[in-house]
């Protein structure tokens, strides 16, 4: 990867709509070789999708939370049965297992505070094995990568 990747690399996570002619432009090439680069970038696994960034407000899912998670055992059936409900659930917007304690961190999002005690009381604390909850309640996001959809 040079720079002329890594520049389409910043330019697309700035704007993934960018037409090839405007890439072309700002990153100094003619839009064929362009074209080429972007693709062989998502053909590599480099790029590896576009979406829409939406306003969490406008779809009644401003309220986000930070939950550090734990099981009671780490056996494969825990760990899927959890993983799994988890992964279906549409409030939740990030899923990653960790290394130490906690075993988990979630982040989620929902209209308000009456939402989120539904969906933990409701959702989260059903699942057998669940150990320790510990919920984050965000003041103010200070910086947010690129990739980090809200």
């Amino acid at each position: 990867m040079d720079d002329i990747d890594k520049a389409i690399i910043a330019e697309l996570e700035q704007d993934g709509r960018l037409t090839n002619v405007e890439l072309a432009q700002r990153v100094g090439l003619t839009t064929g070789p362009c074209l080429r680069r972007v693709q062989r970038l998502e053909a590599d696994g480099v790029i590896r999708g576009y979406r829409a960034v939406i306003d969490p407000a406008s779809v009644g899912r401003s309220f986000e939370v930070l939950i550090d998670l734990s099981l009671e055992a780490q056996d494969a059936e825990t760990v899927a049965r959890f993983e799994d409900t988890l992964t279906r659930a549409e409030e939740v917007l990030e899923l990653r297992r960790l290394f130490g304690s906690p075993d988990y961190f979630v982040r989620v999002a929902v209209a308000d505070l009456a939402a989120y005690e539904a969906f933990l009381s409701g959702r989260v604390m059903t699942i057998p094995r669940v150990k320790n909850v510990t919920s984050h309640f965000t003041m103010k996001i200070v910086k947010q990568g690129p990739t980090a959809v809200v």
